[in-house]
């Protein structure tokens, strides 16, 4: 039997509008890839061409057998910090003595002032001929963490140079490779005299790996105290990474335009104790776990592209895979699919969010006894789009439980995370750091980032908006542990590209404002 008209027709329409759909899907797909494959071949390439440095320049840095020796001297004074206000003071004050000694140019000419600040840091001033540019700042610190000889395969404390050009000992990349660096640069400078027209500001404080209130605060409060405002502070912080990152064969030079934030947070439930042969429904443990388990269930929301990690992910673009350009060049698109693939490796999930760990918990005291009180701690590195606050509120929302206590621990040194410093075209300190990078690792791709740790630089944000953290030292992912770890070391070649990295941040941020920069001599 025939179908009736009407269906013939409800079906053609049917099909009609099936396929108008399927067209104004194609289109919409179409569209989409068409832009997406534009932004990927005309996305401009923000990296700028500099004439590197080469070992014939006159004007070259080498790591020959005297530079070499005071960094491995450096090495062997044990100028350890162990908690606030406790540090090795003999050791401080050996160490002085050294670089006065070795740096005598620096310590002994007309235009450099020199103060120990507070008995034990070092702060240093090159005035410059003209007073309308703001000076800038270089910081590093003489203080390193606590190291025993187990686990080494070299003492830390004797500066042992292998065979393969390595030099072993705590302080090589956490931070006498920083004070050595600037200073033999200092003192290069000095000799060919040199006169500044911007001021120049060394600290080198002493107790950094302790929160740097006895050093760095005390010499930020007297530049502030004298009405001195920076244009610049650039500080130790994130290493070039050889190797590692996907989808890009080249060196990236992470320049951390911001710091994370610190808080540890204490959770506590008190409840009747009593024996547990008559235990309540939730003891004080299950209570605090259960709360402590929705934590972890929970982290902290993705703040991926409200921090620097998106800017870093669109810097390197131009110089990755066809399939990374095309990615990171639509992050209005993928960026949701990134910040995923970033929050599910515990080295990367710090980029997108504040982290959350529990560190400790304690409880209990006998088998049989029903303890009255919980207690844990959290430790989270907070994002700079967040605050303490705003890490304790959430913490609070998700754990819903008004039988846990949360407040702050008294027995750590909580931080706000930093404010994001400008990293755009036109902001001076930053394009000086990284045309500087460019010059000594002209094969650097320079990105902002986010610094996971902490350094002196809190101390400085009221004298500036511009503080960046960098580590001109090349690193592969496992030389990472080594700071605070074990077998830290640095390739003596390293230090050298350490030492002209400095010496031209200091001839490049010498102009009033951003333009030719310090070119190099022909080769001899």
């Amino acid at each position: 039997m025939a179908a009736p008209a009407g269906s013939k027709e409800s079906g053609t329409s049917l099909g009609r509008s099936f396929c108008k759909l399927c067209l104004l899907i194609f289109i919409v797909f179409t569209s989409l890839f068409l832009v997406c494959l534009i932004r990927a071949l005309t996305f401009e390439n923000r990296e700028i061409d500099y004439k590197p440095c080469k070992v014939t320049d006159e004007d070259y840095i080498r790591a020959d057998g005297k530079v070499v020796d005071r960094l491995v001297h450096s090495l062997r004074f044990k100028t350890v910090s162990t908690s606030k206000h406790e540090y090795n003071r003999d050791e401080l004050l050996k160490f002085q003595f050294f670089l006065k000694r070795e740096f005598p140019t620096v310590h002994n000419s007309s235009l450099v002032k020199h103060e120990v600040v507070n008995g034990y840091s070092l702060l240093y001033e090159l005035p410059g001929t003209n007073p309308e540019l703001k000076p800038y700042l270089l910081a590093a610190h003489l203080d390193v963490v606590p190291a025993s000889d187990e686990g080494w395969e070299h003492p830390p404390f004797d500066g042992v140079i292998t065979e393969d050009g390595h030099l072993y000992g705590r302080g090589t990349l956490d931070n006498k490779d920083g004070v050595l660096g600037i200073l033999e640069a200092l003192e290069f400078h000095l000799k060919r005299g040199f006169k500044p027209k911007r001021t120049l500001f060394v600290a080198l404080g002493h107790d950094e790996e302790v929160g740097g209130d006895d050093g760095a605060a005390h010499m930020a409060q007297m530049l502030k105290d004298r009405g001195i405002q920076l244009e610049f502070v650039i500080d130790e912080g994130m290493p070039i990474l050889s190797a590692g990152l996907p989808m890009i064969d080249k060196p990236v030079a992470i320049i951390g335009a911001a710091e994370k934030g610190y808080v540890t947070l204490e959770f506590k439930v008190e409840v009747p104790g009593g024996h547990s042969s008559m235990p309540p429904p939730e003891t004080s443990i299950g209570i605090l776990s259960k709360a402590l388990a929705r934590l972890e269930a929970s982290p902290h929301p993705d703040l991926f592209g409200y921090g620097p990690e998106a800017a870093m992910m669109e810097h390197m673009a131009p110089h990755m895979s066809f399939l990374g350009k095309f990615v990171m060049t639509n992050l209005w698109l993928f960026g949701p699919l990134v910040s995923r693939a970033l929050a599910s490796k515990p080295a990367t999930n710090g980029q997108v969010r504040t982290t959350t760990a529990i560190t400790v918990f304690n409880s209990g005291i006998k088998d049989n006894v029903l303890p009255p009180v919980a207690t844990a701690y959290v430790n989270h590195r907070i994002h700079p789009a967040q605050s303490i606050q705003d890490v304790i509120d959430y913490d609070k929302a998700v754990i819903n439980d008004e039988r846990v206590q949360i407040k702050l621990s008294r027995s750590v040194m909580n931080r706000e995370p930093s404010p994001i410093s400008p990293t755009g075209p036109e902001d001076f300190g930053y394009q000086i750091i990284r045309s500087s990078v460019k010059q000594v690792f002209p094969d650097a791709v320079t990105v902002p980032g986010i610094l996971m740790g902490n350094t002196d630089t809190k101390h400085y944000l009221d004298l500036t908006k511009s503080v960046y953290r960098f580590l001109p030292a090349v690193l592969v992912p496992e030389d990472s542990k080594r700071i605070h770890g074990f077998n830290e070391r640095i390739a003596v070649q390293n230090f050298e590209q350490i030492i002209n990295f400095f010496y031209h941040l200091i001839l490049n941020a010498d102009q009033e404002k951003l333009q030719v920069l310090h070119s190099h001599t022909e080769e001899l």
